[in-house]
């Protein structure tokens, strides 16, 4: 894939997640996606922050959604290679702190196969 290809995967993932439609974020991704983020760690421990598979993925989005019904994500960068798109972003959710987020979207065939979030 182009650049400019894997930078519109990455633009209709942050339109999916802000609108909170899971079933549209979830077409983004492998049947067997695999997902790290530190947030997985700290609520599901015995995760170690990995999950695996849509079923996994559905779970984890549909608890943050419910929980956090104003989460937003603000890209501010996306810089994009052959198979990556790192995207650089704002998490903001009401009466919290804004975060500085970094993800990396691993993308085959069209379809996220991993994504890995970094913050401190």
């Amino acid at each position: 894939m182009t650049a400019l290809e894997l930078n519109e995967v990455a633009q209709r993932w942050f339109e999916a997640f802000n609108k909170k439609e899971l079933e549209r974020l979830l077409a983004l991704y492998h049947d067997e996606a695999e997902h790290f983020s530190p947030k997985l760690k700290v609520r599901h421990p015995e995760t170690n922050g990995l999950i695996k598979g849509k079923t996994a993925l559905r779970a984890w989005w549909r608890d943050a959604f419910d929980r956090l019904p104003t989460l937003n994500y603000r890209y501010t960068t996306l810089t994009a290679n052959e198979s990556r798109v790192f995207m650089e972003y704002v998490r903001t959710v009401e009466n919290e702190e804004e975060m500085l987020v970094a993800e990396v979207l691993e993308i085959s065939n069209g379809l996220i196969v991993a994504s890995r979030v970094y913050h401190g």
